[in-house]
């Protein structure tokens, strides 16, 4: 091949092995997941409230740069199993508060296993660790002024 296509061979792309390792970090999560009743995107949603507490459906769309009708049916799952309670802000019927309850508050102490398993499965010391984090967070953070 030649070297103007130098450019689209799978090694030369950036894009590639973050989205294989995208693919397996999440599935190395769902064992431990599945223990907790939950999916991937349910406990990223779980680790917002149980910083937050509460708070609206934008807000939590906005933070976890999810589409609203992405997260409509995982509140609704959520709330089904009793983690999360819905409920229209009095103030502004268009929008909706989501707010954690008790049973969603004490999933909290059980997860507390995850992360720790994770980094173990990761390999990563803490030093590559944040600076791994930081390094997508920059990637995402220059993405979103794209938007």
């Amino acid at each position: 091949m030649g070297d103007c296509y130098e450019a689209l061979r799978l090694r030369n792309q950036l894009c590639f092995p973050l989205y294989l390792c995208s693919k397996e970090i999440t599935r190395r999560y769902q064992p431990m997941l599945d223990k907790l009743n939950l999916t991937y995107t349910q406990y990223v949603v779980m680790m917002y409230f149980w910083e937050m507490g509460s708070g609206s459906a934008k807000e939590l769309s906005r933070a976890l740069l999810l589409d609203p009708s992405t997260l409509t049916p995982v509140l609704k799952k959520l709330e089904q199993k009793g983690y999360l309670a819905r409920s229209r802000d009095p103030e502004d019927e268009r929008s909706l508060i989501v707010a954690l309850t008790e049973a969603g508050a004490a999933l909290r102490e059980p997860a507390l296993e995850v992360p720790a398993r994770m980094s173990c499965s990761i390999g990563l010391s803490a030093e590559e660790a944040r600076t791994l984090g930081m390094l997508v967070g920059k990637v995402l953070m220059n993405i979103e002024k794209e938007l």
